[in-house]
């Protein structure tokens, strides 16, 4: 069942896929003939450093593909800038696994696209590989040079080559820089960029924080009421116990989604959780020989604290629209839950309580304006019965739900 679901959700994902639009944003790249060319550049948000991108010279051009052999530099206007450059790198791994037990870094020359960070007087780069991290910086435009910092093993123990913060007290020298606010350094991207900003405006250089240029709306908090479409199988391993179907009903439910955009590739990831209120009321009269009065009243009162937390896929359309498929492990809380069985009369035979346990739920839905949004939700069948050998239960769930982001 299980694998059936993953195979529905990977399906309901790729179809969206396959009709969603690919999005080309104002760019130039400038070719090895030092000729400029501005065009339209697919942003796909780079986690890792490009050797490639794809452009169109305009929305009614066949797409074509530039690489690091044929472009000197790349960007996309007010979000990133990429230089072609040959440098000395250091592909140390910080790995425990496949550390080195040499201090020194290993270089080798290679040539890279660079992704600028801060240009100025002063300019700050990134070269991101998997799990490789290095940063490269430069002076009034002489040679790019690896910031130095390596992880190294001695008699077991993690070492420190902690070199950069020499290179940025001896190169980047500034009335408004001291010694401590380089032995504080780290080596990160925020820390670096707070220290280049620094040196650029300690000696009024102008300079451009290309981070800074991005939204950084990473966050949304969502408020999602929606309606549930619900239903209870309950079945007894005993023969001719009491097995029954509970009808389908509507029900309201009412959720808050804490949403984090993650800050690559174009932001079409999030990671999501939605704390939200459910409630399902049922009653089922059945006939039987097996109580006096010959009927059996059977009644759920089911209400619980679901957690969905998840995954989110965005396909966009233009600046306004896009779409979603997402999918999620839900906990559920269940309180004051009861199924109870009462004759005709209204006398207890026997109440169940509600245990529930996980199951998976299904999303697509659509947003605008990134305020406003409606999607649906299959969720696979909860067991509520966890707490009983003999008891085995099926509760499903269809939700149409409306949000409303708050922020």
């Amino acid at each position: 069942m299980k694998k059936q679901t993953l195979f529905l959700a990977l399906s309901v994902i790729l179809s969206i896929k396959s009709f969603s639009q690919i999005i080309f944003e104002n760019g130039y790249f400038i070719n090895d003939s030092n000729q400029k060319i501005e065009c339209l550049i697919k942003n796909i948000d780079w986690e890792n450093n490009p050797t490639e991108f794809e452009y169109m010279l305009s929305q009614d051009k066949i797409a074509q593909k530039e690489s690091v052999e044929t472009v000197k530099e790349f960007g996309i206007n007010g979000v990133s800038k990429y230089i072609r450059t040959t440098v000395k790198i250091d592909r140390s791994s910080d790995e425990i696994n496949n550390m080195s037990s040499e201090k020194n870094p290993n270089f080798q020359e290679e040539q890279l696209f660079l992704k600028v960070l801060i240009e100025g007087k002063a300019s700050l780069f990134l070269y991101k590989d998997g799990n490789l991290t290095k940063f490269f910086y430069n002076l009034n435009d002489s040679e790019i040079k690896q910031l130095v910092y390596k992880c190294y093993l001695i008699h077991n123990y993690i070492a420190h080559n902690n070199y950069f913060k020499q290179q940025l007290f001896i190169d980047l020298k500034c009335q408004a820089i001291i010694l401590n606010d380089v032995e504080h350094l780290k080596y990160t991207k925020k820390d670096l960029e707070r220290f280049f900003i620094k040196y650029n405006e300690c000696n009024s250089s102008s300079y451009i924080n290309y981070e800074s240029e991005q939204k950084k709306d990473f966050f949304n908090l969502s408020f999602r009421p929606g309606l549930n479409y619900s239903n209870l199988a309950i079945q007894n391993s005993i023969p001719d116990s009491r097995d029954i179907d509970f009808d389908n009903k509507f029900s309201f439910r009412f959720g808050i989604e804490a949403e984090y955009i993650l800050p690559f590739n174009k932001k079409k990831w999030g990671i999501i959780i939605e704390p939200t209120y459910q409630y399902y009321k049922s009653e089922k009269t059945t006939e039987t020989n097996n109580i006096s009065g010959g009927i059996l009243v059977s009644k759920v009162n089911y209400q619980s604290i679901e957690l969905p937390i998840g995954v989110r896929h965005y396909f966009f359309f233009n600046d306004k629209s896009k779409i979603f498929a997402d999918i999620s492990y839900i906990f559920d809380s269940s309180t004051n839950s009861l199924i109870m069985f009462t004759r005709i009369d209204g006398s207890i035979l026997n109440s169940l309580e509600v245990k529930s346990r996980t199951n998976l739920g299904l999303g697509i839905g659509y947003k605008y304006k990134d305020k406003y949004s409606l999607g649906i939700r299959y969720q696979t069948s909860r067991e509520i019965l966890g707490d009983y050998l003999l008891w085995n239960s099926s509760y499903k769930t269809f939700s149409i739900i409306f949000g409303y982001s708050l922020f």
